[in-house]
Parts: C-alpha cells; structure tokens; sequence
C-alpha cells in the first residue's frame, strides 16, 4: 500500500510540474505575441509618419525631430528583448542582442538626438528607412510565427532583406557619426578635461572614433551569423555555432 501511495505522490508531483511548465510558456508565448505585435505597430508608425511628412513637406529636413519621440520609445524599449535571451524566453545570445539594441539606442540618444546640426542629414534618413523596414520585417516575422501562421513571403523577406538592408544601414550610421565629429570637437560634449575632481578624463571625440572603428570587427560577425540563420531557416541546413 505504501508503495503505491508513494507512485501516486509522486506521479501528482509530475503532473503539477507538466501543468506548471505548461502555463510557463503559454504566458511566455502570450507575452512574446503581444510584445512583437506592439513593436510591429510602433515601426509601422514611424514608417507612415515618415511617408506623411514627406508628401506633406516633400523634403527630409525636419523628419527626425517630427518622429523623434516615437522613435526613441520603441527603440528603447528594445531593451526588453535583452532580457528575454538573458532570462530564455528567446534562444538567442544575449551578447548578440545586446550589441545590437545598445548600438541602437547610442545611435538614437548620443548622436542623432544629442547633436540637432546633423538631423537632417541624408545618412540620418538612410539608416531609419533601413531601421524601419527592418524592424517591421522582423517583428511581423516573430508575430506571425508565434501564431504559427506564417506567411512564406514574410519568411523570405526576414531571410533575405538584411543582405541589402544591413550594409545601407551600416553605412548610414557610419556616416551619421562622421558628421557629428566636427560638432562634437567643437563643444567638447560629453568629454571630461583634466584637471577635476574625479580625476579622470574622457574625449567623446575619440570615443566615437573609436566607435567607428568596432564596425570592423563586430558588422562581419554580426552579418555572417544573420547568413548563417538563413541557411538553416530557408535551407534546412543544420549549422552548429559556438556559444556566444
């Protein structure tokens, strides 16, 4: 008798577990599809806004700081999808999210927002037609595959986009950064000079140079696992990758 008692303990114990995990990722997927459906709606926001403006002014001067606020929300609140992998809601590597939200979001906060003579520059406008369409891609991608109704050309779209769009935006960004140098030089931004209290000292100038110059390394690693994903979504290869 007690035997038995024992397997039954043991196999409720089971099946509260089964239970429990299974209301674990039915919340994740319930969160995950209201997070990409959110993130769709906001970049294609930005996209019609950006349409609407220029139709409407019929130039590109002034389109950032009219989207700004909307832009800067979104793509903050990216920050999400970091913790995601770090908690493993998403099996993607933390290093790799990271490095691109934060690249981001230095792009939007310490550049583009923080120096006002170069938001109108056409490298500005570049690197968020690339982001815009990007996003809405990739978002409308997790959405529907989430729902498990994915459509093949949204598919085809997430996989072969980036070839192009990833390069464009690159250099948007690169760009954008080159012409804030001379801005940045000028006010010594963000820089600290010795001597000062905390003894310490900081030259964003350099800083940024030094920005630009880690698209060398980090934009080829970036680009050939996004070939690598490719190959193994559309192409059924399996591709085994050293952990991040």
């Amino acid at each position: 008798m007690a035997s038995s008692e024992e397997d039954g303990t043991v196999e409720g114990k089971e099946n509260n577990n089964i239970k429990k995990k299974k209301m674990k990722s039915t919340l994740a997927t319930a969160w995950l599809t209201f997070y990409n459906i959110a993130m769709t709606a906001g970049w294609l926001v930005l996209a019609l806004a950006m349409i609407r403006f220029y139709i409407h002014k019929g130039t590109h001067r002034g389109l950032y700081r009219s989207i700004a606020r909307t832009l800067k929300f979104f793509q903050t609140f990216a920050l999400v999808e970091v913790g995601h992998c770090a908690i493993g809601l998403v099996k993607t590597s933390v290093i790799v999210t990271g490095v691109q939200v934060c690249s981001r979001i230095f792009m939007v906060w310490f550049i583009t927002n923080s120096i006002r003579q170069i938001q109108n520059e056409e490298s500005v406008i570049l690197f968020l037609v690339v982001w815009t369409v990007t996003e809405i891609t990739r978002y409308s991608y997790y959405t529907f595959n989430l729902l498990n109704l994915l459509p093949y050309f949204i598919k085809w779209a997430r996989y072969n986009l980036f070839i192009v769009l990833y390069p464009l935006g690159v250099v948007g960004e690169l760009f954008t950064i080159y012409a804030a140098l001379p801005f940045v030089r000028r006010s010594g931004m963000y820089s600290m000079r010795l001597p000062n209290k905390y003894n310490v000292s900081f030259d964003y100038y350099y800083c940024l140079i030094i920005v630009m110059l880690s698209y060398i390394p980090l934009f080829p690693q970036l680009f050939f696992h996004m070939l690598r994903q490719r190959r193994r979504v559309l192409h059924g290869e399996v591709i085994v990758e050293k952990d991040d």
